[in-house]
């Protein structure tokens, strides 16, 4: 027998609109919670260190951007709006009306969301380069009232609430009648809003993105510089790697990145999956061959300019998605910089340009920042910290720091050294690429290069004046040992600083106790401060050193007591 009609409880539009408006005005209430852990906790505090000379003011700002705007907005006029309507409901039953009215000033979010990329690479670096900075946000991470989240977790909120906003009032124009009082306003206010959710978005896409990458560099143990927006996870997996010599198979792992395959070889751990980065192959120029061999099934080959790879999949289809996954990976990287050259070719015709005769004498129009994404020069990819956006004075063009390291004597500002590209530094200076060599110095000789014919090197943490400690891949090459080069990677193609040891005077005491194993390097008001990660390696600097400012050369053999074996060369072609 059915049961009767009465005790099942059809629930009424009226009253899916009052649970929409009920939890709209819930979540604001925890959003302005987390808003207020943001401005007045984190923010403050961290602005508080900075005021005694911790780190730079200016660099806090950065972080939280205009987040007080943020949350005066939040708490003091649209909780308080939402609040009184939904105590007024019976009678006034609508929110569209409060959005309408608000919704506009959601468009403050937009400097936000816009920052938000840079404001996370900012806390990474901060949080590893300065103690008191890391000090301070782990010490309010520990409070209740972070719900054991970290600061990136909490800086995330206010980009995914713009979304939320947007769900809300698309549930609720759902279930509101058409002919409904509030059916105008809710319609204008969600146009607003979706224009704002389209750019949150985005930036959570790229956060989701940064995450898997700052796994990715944690697996690889901290060594490879893989934590940029600009690059993007494409496939991961395990893969088998046919030896050249005896086609015996060896267990590797790939990860593929939009500009660079990693190839790695999985190594011991206690905690989670860690490897080895082997060998890092550039998609520019990657070809990819299907391969068959009767006693290796699924087998492909990747071919860069790098090193090429025979490698073995666990099964057709694996093999099939892998070479699906990396040729469209190619073929989008050239459809990329193929429309970045056109884009130039036809920026180039659009505003005239300034000829090669006029370099220097007639102002440039210079190129947008936000109309290019790569070095014009180089084609490198930008991002906030290593590799910034500048302007050549001459031509205009967006150019990185190394490409624009350049000064040259400009007419049109009245013979004002300005900085320039290398194109119009040679064009302008009627410099050869030889006389540039020479004029650059030792600054453009590789890592690597000198890496690998070394009297030491190895990774130390420096400091020069008052300025942030900062890790340095440094070195004394064997055919100049009385300077040491300080590189920002292994593999730089160009030295950040150079060190003239002779005539300095060593002081081996150490600076702190948190830095052990520290010493310094003083020459009239010049001073450097470095740190070595034990003291057996603090040692073997010091050797070198004392014998480099007295003005003798040492001898012996390479040493390498951080180095080369722990960062495998990516331009060796065999198997170790």
């Amino acid at each position: 027998m059915m049961p009767p009609a009465s005790i099942y409880k059809t629930e009424t539009n009226e009253q899916k609109l009052h649970k929409i408006a009920n939890e709209l005005l819930l979540t604001e209430r925890a959003y302005v919670n987390r808003l207020d852990l943001l401005d007045q906790v984190f923010y403050c505090k961290l602005l508080e260190e900075a005021n005694r000379g911790s780190f730079p003011a200016e660099m806090v700002n950065k972080i939280f951007s205009n987040i007080s705007s943020i949350n005066a907005f939040h708490s003091k006029f649209l909780l308080p709006e939402l609040e009184k309507r939904m105590q007024e409901w019976e009678t006034t039953p609508r929110i569209g009306d409060i959005l309408q009215k608000l919704a506009p000033f959601l468009k403050m979010y937009g400097e936000y969301v816009k920052g938000f990329d840079n404001a996370m690479e900012l806390v990474k670096n901060m949080t590893e380069r300065i103690p008191q900075f890391k000090s301070v946000v782990e010490e309010i991470q520990k409070q209740k009232i972070c719900g054991s989240l970290t600061l990136q977790h909490h800086m995330l909120e206010p980009v995914q609430r713009i979304p939320r906003y947007e769900m809300l009032l698309k549930d609720y124009l759902r279930k509101l009648p058409a002919d409904s009082l509030d059916w105008n306003d809710a319609k204008k206010s969600l146009e607003i809003i979706s224009t704002a959710a389209s750019h949150s978005n985005s930036a959570i896409r790229k956060m989701e993105n940064l995450k898997k990458l700052l796994e990715i560099y944690e697996m690889l143990g901290e060594e490879e510089d893989i934590v940029n927006p600009s690059n993007e996870l494409i496939k991961e997996g395990q893969i088998l790697k046919l030896a050249a010599r005896n086609t015996s198979a060896q267990e590797r792992y790939l990860f593929l990145f939009n500009n660079m395959l990693l190839y790695c070889v999985p190594r011991f751990s206690l905690v989670g999956s860690k490897f080895t980065v082997r060998t890092r192959v550039g998609i520019d120029g990657m070809k990819i061959l299907e391969t068959h061999n009767e006693e290796y099934p699924h087998t492909f080959q990747v071919s860069g300019k790098e090193r090429t790879l025979e490698l073995q999949a666990s099964s057709e289809q694996d093999k099939e998605e892998w070479i699906k996954a990396l040729q469209e990976t190619i073929d989008a990287f050239h459809q990329r910089h193929e429309t970045f050259r056109n884009a130039i070719a036809k920026d180039n015709d659009i505003h005239s340009e300034v000829s090669t005769a006029e370099l220097g004498k007639r102002a440039p129009r210079w190129i947008r920042d936000n109309e290019v994404t790569m070095c014009m020069k180089c084609k490198e990819s930008f991002n906030a910290l290593t590799r910034r956006r500048h302007h050549c004075r001459a031509c205009g063009h967006v150019v990185c720091w190394k490409c624009s390291d350049y000064k040259a004597q400009l007419e049109y500002d009245g013979g004002k050294l300005s900085k320039v590209c290398k194109d119009c530094y040679q064009i302008i200076s009627g410099f050869t690429d030889s006389e540039e060599k020479k004029r650059k110095g030792i600054l453009e000789i590789e890592s690597a290069e000198v890496s690998g014919n070394s009297v030491v090197c190895s990774f130390l943490q420096y400091m020069e004046k008052s300025k942030p400690w900062q890790k340095a891949w440094c070195v004394i090459p064997k055919q100049d040992p009385l300077v040491l080069y300080m590189y920002g990677a292994p593999q730089d193609v160009r030295a950040q600083a150079t060190i003239p040891l002779l005539g300095y005077v060593v002081d081996d005491m150490p600076r702190s106790a948190d830095l052990p194993h520290s010493f310094k390097l003083t020459q009239s008001k010049s001073v450097h401060s470095f740190a070595a990660d034990s003291e057996e390696l603090k040692q073997k600097w010091l050797k070198i050193i004392r014998l480099a400012v007295t003005g003798e050369t040492p001898d012996g053999p390479n040493e390498h007591p951080a180095a080369l074996d722990d960062h495998p060369d990516p331009k060796r072609k065999s198997e170790c």
